[in-house]
């Protein structure tokens, strides 16, 4: 059965939220329990989690999320649905996903995960992925993810991938995505809403500055961007400064290949990002053995020190110049067809994902549309 509207606010007036945020001027003062109203009741037995402020709302969430995307890499549905049901339990409530992601597939996962009353007890998010195409395909997109999920709204809807440097004016233009989000919220499809990215904080920096009102801003944070076109350094404080929920990612630097490498350790860097001033950081957990090793951080959490987040970064730093260890920042990796095409961009055909969307799917990716006239709101 659906989770209305009204019944998840009934569960959210009468929840008790944990934790508060890290002070955006401090790495200390963490606590476990916190007074105010929570989006999301925890789950029994979820005590040892940790929960932060959304931005200045009374809304609390999990300190860490669980990123979609890597639900498409479980092997088997079972496991999958499995996997998101030992985080509810474990009171992990931020669910990031988005509608691109597997043609779909990761949102339809969440959606079966979350039915016999889990919808109730997390806060749900999901990004449109118009990449600088109509409010209307926004529209279409979001009735697509509520479709998936089984529910009637969402709690964040985000715009997906602002990573090239008009993206910011054709979010703004006139009959863009954010016109069709003020129209989501009026109808109570959406609560919040956001905006993602991974490329350049410059662009973070101009959404911003064109005025949009942001609930949230989700962006890369670990201590190798710190020395690398820095969303730590550039975006951060702001996106703080404006009230805004910041979202972190991408802790291990998308790939992990400064743990491989042996630079840094899985553990030091979901620290890090944790220590940051942040509402919460959003993993890729594609295992239960993944999961059960970030619960051991944010159970035995205590946040790094100045001096060992500056330690971090000087180590980081070497190898962080040339973005070796964030290829999503100088690569197309991360730039799948729904990203690209609308920008007259070739893509990387040797990425599973990209030939699956282009080979076996029939979404918009691949029905020309002109983008909306580009001009502030």
């Amino acid at each position: 059965m659906n989770t209305t509207r009204r019944d998840f606010l009934k569960v959210g007036a009468g929840a008790v939220a944990t934790t508060s945020a890290v002070s955006a001027n401090s790495n200390e003062g963490i606590s476990s329990i916190a007074s105010g109203r929570s989006a999301a009741a925890p789950a029994e037995g979820a005590g040892n989690m940790i929960y932060r402020r959304f931005g200045p709302t009374d809304v609390h969430i999990s300190a860490i999320g669980m990123g979609g995307h890597h639900l498409g890499d479980v092997p088997t549905l079972d496991e999958a649905v499995q996997l998101v049901h030992e985080a509810v339990d474990a009171g992990i409530t931020f669910f990031d996903n988005a509608w691109e992601y597997y043609n779909g597939k990761t949102e339809t996962i969440l959606g079966r995960a979350l039915r016999d009353g889990r919808r109730a007890k997390v806060f749900l998010m999901t990004k449109v992925c118009t990449h600088g195409r109509s409010g209307k395909l926004a529209m279409q997109m979001l009735e697509d993810s509520l479709r998936r999920y089984q529910t009637d709204h969402l709690d964040l809807g985000q715009i997906h991938g602002i990573v090239y440097d008009n993206d910011p004016e054709l979010a703004y233009a006139k009959g863009g995505v954010l016109e069709a989000f003020d129209q989501a919220k009026k109808d109570g499809k959406v609560r919040f809403v956001g905006f993602t990215g991974h490329k350049d904080p410059a662009f973070h920096l101009k959404m911003l500055e064109l005025g949009y009102p942001f609930d949230s801003v989700q962006m890369p944070l670990n201590p190798f961007d710190a020395n690398f076109h820095s969303f730590e350094k550039q975006v951060l404080p702001e996106v703080n400064r404006r009230g805004m929920a910041a979202l972190g990612m991408k802790s291990m630097g998308g790939t992990a290949w400064g743990i491989k490498a042996g630079v840094v350790q899985a553990e030091e860097m979901l620290r890090y990002a944790m220590s940051l001033p942040v509402a919460t950081t959003i993993c890729g957990m594609d295992s239960l053995d993944v999961l059960h090793q970030n619960l051991r951080v944010v159970r035995g959490f205590q946040p790094l020190t100045q001096g060992e987040m500056e330690a971090l970064r000087a180590r980081c730093a070497p190898t962080a110049a040339d973005g070796r260890f964030e290829p999503y920042k100088v690569s197309l990796r991360y730039d799948n067809p729904m990203t690209r095409m609308p920008h007259g961009f070739p893509f990387d055909h040797t990425q599973r994902e990209v030939t699956e969307m282009l080979e076996k799917a029939d979404g918009p990716w691949l029905v020309p549309e002109s983008t909306p006239e580009t001009s502030r709101r």
